[in-house]
């Protein structure tokens, strides 16, 4: 079987979203008093309230794809639509209503998860260690697993929404890993699926990269880190041949990025939701962009921080692709990465990184 891209359903779909997210920022002095999220907060670096309701854009417009889209990826990307609304919604009322509790979300969150396993029927089965594999084998504990694990990757998503472009950006990149290793299986209904989501997020990634006229949202966020992670699951549940530890390693750094911040949080006896200026992704901003593009204008630095640590990102998604068959190799790249970030964490709180600053309009010169 040839594989084509759904190039319609992707295109309209990345046409709507850049369109309604446009539409959210041209109108927000209507809506403003509902949709802007404030400049004031612990974990805030934007300058300005901004429309913080990108994520209904890219719902909205991944609607239109499914209506758009052949029958055989349409068949699994309406059920996860589905699926998705108890998290999508829970992420929007707080972007709304900004009186949420991230425990009501990660609850809703957890019942798209179990939703979604009685519409489509997929479930984590295994995950390749001994003494664990036989507990999932019983449904009813392979279904809460998976259930706990999607929601565990939708939180992370919305613990990397931090800077322009950073969430969205990370969640193409993995989607993009994910969808190659399903090309290697020739299951192409995934693949297309990846492409199809891919599509709405560009869309409005146009808008939000770099000087932020949007954001995801929490029910941005959710939606992606939902969808993103169900795909995980329905990769590795219809290819037995793939290692449970490829579509982990491929959403690697927003995995390892929730598990230290609950280290962290757990070290210091604070509540696993407290928001801090703690992640990497801030330290980044802080301790490298900021110094170094001190002279630059606060959305440059903002955006400075995505392709930095896309650098990183890039490094699990990768090692997914290439080792997709050995548990083995994928755990040991899991650690290593891991252990990257530790180093990486370590040198920027307790040393830093001096970067020569960059000006404007003048040139350095080198000393003789």
């Amino acid at each position: 079987m040839s594989f084509a891209i759904p190039q319609l359903a992707l295109t309209a779909g990345a046409v709507a979203s850049f369109a309604i997210c446009l539409s959210i920022v041209l109108t927000k002095e209507l809506h403003g008093e509902h949709t802007l999220d404030s400049s004031s907060g612990v974990q805030k670096i934007h300058q300005s309230p901004t429309p913080r309701v990108g994520g209904v854009a890219i719902f909205v417009s991944l609607v239109l794809s499914w209506w758009l889209t052949p029958p055989i990826v349409a068949d699994v990307l309406g059920p996860m639509l589905i699926a998705a609304i108890p998290a999508f919604l829970a992420g929007v009322t707080e972007d709304l209503v900004k009186r949420g509790h991230v425990t009501e979300r990660l609850f809703a969150t957890f019942a798209s998860g179990l939703l979604a396993w009685w519409l489509l029927r997929y479930s984590l089965r295994r995950i390749d260690v001994p003494g664990i594999d036989y507990f999932l084998a019983i449904t009813p504990i392979s279904v809460l697993f998976t259930a706990f694990a999607v929601g565990g990757v939708a939180n992370a998503i919305n613990i990397i929404d931090g800077v322009n472009g950073l969430a969205g950006g990370i969640v193409l990149l993995c989607l993009s890993s994910l969808g190659l290793i399903a090309y290697q299986v020739y299951d192409y209904e995934i693949a297309k699926l990846c492409f199809v989501i891919g599509g709405a997020i560009f869309g409005f990634l146009l808008v939000n990269y770099p000087y932020g006229k949007i954001f995801l949202g929490d029910g941005g966020a959710y939606l992606l880190g939902f969808l993103m992670g169900w795909i995980a699951v329905m990769l590795t549940a219809r290819n037995p041949g793939i290692s449970p530890w490829a579509p982990l390693l491929a959403c690697g750094y927003p995995i390892l990025e929730v598990l230290f911040s609950m280290a962290r949080r757990s070290a210091r006896k604070l509540k696993l939701g407290h928001p801090d200026r703690l992640h990497l992704h801030s330290l980044v901003y802080a301790r490298l962009v900021r110094p170094a593009l001190s002279n630059r204008s606060a959305a440059m630095k903002n955006a400075a921080v995505f392709p930095i640590m896309l650098l990183y990102a890039v490094i699990p998604a990768s090692l997914a692709v290439v080792f997709r068959t050995s548990t083995p190799m994928l755990m040991l790249a899991f650690v290593a990465c891991g252990f990257i970030y530790a180093l990486s964490y370590a040198r920027l709180v307790h040393f830093g990184w001096t970067l020569p600053k960059l000006r404007v309009g003048t040139q350095t010169r080198r000393r003789a």
